[in-house]
Parts: C-alpha cells; sequence; structure tokens
C-alpha cells in the first residue's frame, strides 16, 4: 500500500501563487503595518474590483487578514488589511530574516485593532500610498523609497559615517521621529523629504518642537531633508505659518492641507506644497529646495532648483 504523500508546504503553496505586485503589497504591509482596501485598490490596481478580488485571495491563502473597526455611531469602516502569518513566513524568507514568531501576526493584528491613533498611521500611509497611486498612472514618476516611522525610533539611526559622533549618543527623544520619510523622483531627479503627518488634535506648540528637533538634526549632520507637514485645514496651516514667521530656520519646511488636496483632487507630487517664510505660491514636492546631496547613494541626487522652477 502506497504512503500517502505528504502534505504541501503552505509556504511553498503560497510563494507559488505570488506576483510581484503581490510581493511588494505584503512588503508594505511588513514596514507599515495596514492598509484599506481603497488604499490598496489606488496605489497597485487598475480597479477597485480587481483589488478585492486579489485580496480575497491572499487571504484564503492566508498572506493576509482582515477586520473592520467600528464606527463611533454606527456600523463599520472598510475592510483594513493586514498580514498573516504565512505573509510574514514569505517577507522573512524574501529579506533572508529567519523565520518569525509563531505568533507575529496574531500580536500585530491585536496591537493595531487596539491602536487608538489607528487614524494618524492611516492618514500618515495616504500621503505614500497617493504617492504611489500617482507614480502608477505618472510614466517617468516612482516612489524610490518609503520608509515607516519605526525606522527612525532607534538612538544613532540618523548617523553617517564620518558625521558628527554626537549623532549615535542624541536620544531618539532629542532628535526628531518622522511619521515616515521616502525618496520622490521625477525625470531622473529625486528629492528625499521627511513627513509629519497632523490630525490637529495636538497643539501648535507641540509642531514647532518638532521643528524645531529638525533644527537640531541640521546642526548636528548634513542631514537636510525638506519636512513635510500635512495639515487638516487651511486655518491650521495659517497659524503655523504665522507661528513661524520671522524664524530663520535651516530647514525647509512646506506645508499642504488636506482641504486643499480634497478641493483639487490633488496628489502630494502636485503643486500643493507652501514653504514656510516666503510667499504664499505652492510648489511641486520634486521643486522644493533641497541641498543635502548625500541622501543615498543609491537614488541620484539634484542641484537645488529654485523655488518656482518647474520641471519639463
Amino acid at each position: 500500500m502506497r504512503k500517502p504523500l505528504p502534505a504541501p508546504d503552505p509556504l511553498l503553496r503560497l510563494q507559488a501563487s505570488i506576483t510581484a505586485r503581490d510581493d511588494r503589497l505584503l512588503g508594505w504591509l511588513y514596514d507599515h503595518g495596514v492598509f484599506t482596501t481603497d488604499q490598496i485598490g489606488a496605489a497597485l490596481f487598475p480597479s477597485l474590483d480587481f483589488a478585492q478580488r486579489r485580496l480575497r485571495r491572499l487571504t484564503v491563502l492566508r498572506a493576509t487578514d482582515r477586520f473592520r473597526p467600528n464606527r463611533a455611531y454606527g456600523g463599520s469602516y472598510p475592510y483594513h488589511y493586514v498580514l498573516d502569518q504565512l505573509g510574514y513566513d514569505h517577507v522573512h524568507a524574501q529579506r533572508g530574516l529567519g523565520r518569525p514568531r509563531r505568533d507575529q501576526a496574531r500580536r500585530r493584528k491585536q496591537s493595531l485593532t487596539a491602536r487608538p491613533d489607528l487614524p494618524h498611521l492611516l492618514g500618515g500611509n495616504q500621503v505614500f500610498i497617493d504617492l504611489a497611486a500617482h507614480a502608477r498612472t505618472h510614466p517617468d514618476t516612482a516612489l524610490d523609497r518609503w520608509q515607516p516611522a519605526s525606522a527612525f525610533h532607534k538612538p544613532g539611526v540618523f548617523y553617517r559615517r564620518g558625521g558628527n559622533p554626537q549623532m549615535m549618543v542624541h536620544g531618539p527623544t532629542e532628535l526628531p521621529r518622522p511619521d515616515g520619510a521616502g525618496v520622490w523622483t521625477e525625470h531622473g531627479r529625486s528629492v528625499p523629504f521627511f513627513l509629519e503627518y497632523d490630525t490637529g488634535r495636538e497643539r501648535l506648540d507641540v509642531l514647532t518642537e518638532k521643528i524645531a528637533k529638525y533644527e537640531r538634526l541640521v546642526c548636528l549632520s548634513n542631514w537636510a531633508w525638506p519636512v513635510l507637514f500635512h495639515l487638516p485645514s487651511a486655518r491650521r496651516e495659517a497659524n503655523l505659518h504665522h507661528r513661524l514667521a520671522g524664524l530663520d530656520l535651516d530647514t525647509v519646511i512646506a506645508t499642504a492641507t488636506t482641504e486643499l488636496r480634497l478641493a483639487f483632487g490633488a496628489s502630494p507630487a502636485e503643486q500643493i506644497w507652501q514653504l514656510t517664510g516666503g510667499s504664499a505660491d505652492r510648489h511641486r514636492l520634486i521643486d522644493l529646495p533641497y541641498s543635502d546631496t548625500h541622501h543615498d547613494d543609491e537614488f541620484p541626487a539634484h542641484t537645488a532648483p529654485r523655488v518656482n522652477e518647474r520641471t519639463a
């Protein structure tokens, strides 16, 4: 009597079904935690229906899991997707990280579903999702890098070889902890940036304290990335600009608002960013003044353009 064939390895079964787009999505979920169906569809798929079908398949394969937070006044939000355990196994295998904890997916999902600032996390992710969606439909543009907030939590993370040794000893409370960072590229030139996503619930003093930390970073190092403050309203933006008026800042601060973006259906790549300490003109992300030519040897740097210069 023949012995029954062993059951196929679930991870091998998953990996045999994974597309390049799936692989990118699983990597994003590993790094950034959670996305809604709409976010995933906009960034990676030609239609929401296509995205929903593929997400259902990935969930059946146990690469992803999902939950629906309840609304305060009844009903629930759309599905929110996270990694399931096989998703963690796949990403760890792809990145050579060794096997993850067997309960990693369960613990991460519990943490995210109970997270009081989940709207803040989703809002910050949305800015990068919108850049990825813009790049999907605009040739010669790309979101070349997207780093999560957790990438900047460890002491010494801002230290560069040959830089100020003090960068190794400054604690995370003395230097900025951005909500994310990225490198945006158009037509062969790129600009790195930090993102501060603001929901309007913090005092303006908290925002100015964050800017002071970016000033300290510039003072101690050659990090000079533009800092993007994504604010909820024009009033909040005007109040922040008023607070910063007259200050001689070394950090490039640019602001945009959810109100403005919704009114014009504008992506973060477009002409929505207003520099502090200057005119009320708005600029594209790629045109923000930028002097740090060593942001990453992997990506092309460019000479800082004039703020009114437009890329052909």
